[in-house]
């Protein structure tokens, strides 16, 4: 009867230990209900970092000279500094994050966010952030 139930802990704690670092592993974050806004949540050297990526603009604005990146989709602030658009080359755009939906808000590490049929608006404890919609993007 040992015998077995060692048997089974061995088979098992590989199966076990991969759903730990899995979990882990996971985004933080969410999707609007269009999918066309992702956002997730970073710690950078202890403070937090919120990230908000627009897929569908109707109008890109002019990449600056120093970016040699994509420009105009990504948004990104600290839980006490200021938003602004990034120059980046990859995105947070990920389909296993969860639906935040319209009339929601969601809080993590001084930010908060809010869906509305009319976009995603976005802040920290500063009351920095940004308010994006396929139509108009803006950071205050």
């Amino acid at each position: 009867m040992v015998r077995m139930r060692y048997l089974q802990f061995c088979l098992l704690a590989p199966f076990v230990a991969a759903t730990a670092v899995h979990a882990q592993d996971r985004p933080i974050g969410f999707l609007t209900p269009s999918k066309n806004i992702a956002c997730q949540f970073f710690s950078n050297d202890g403070q937090g970092v919120l990230r908000c990526d627009i897929i569908n603009l109707e109008v890109r604005p002019r990449r600056p000279a120093d970016c040699e990146l994509d420009y105009g989709h990504a948004f990104e602030m600290s839980a006490k500094g200021a938003a602004g658009r990034i120059c980046a080359g990859d995105t947070v755009m990920d389909a296993s994050l969860s639906v935040l939906a319209y009339g929601e808000v969601w809080q993590r590490g001084g930010f908060t966010c809010r869906s509305e049929q009319s976009g995603l608006t976005c802040f920290n404890a500063m009351q920095r952030g940004f308010s994006l919609a396929r139509g108009r993007q803006e950071v205050f």
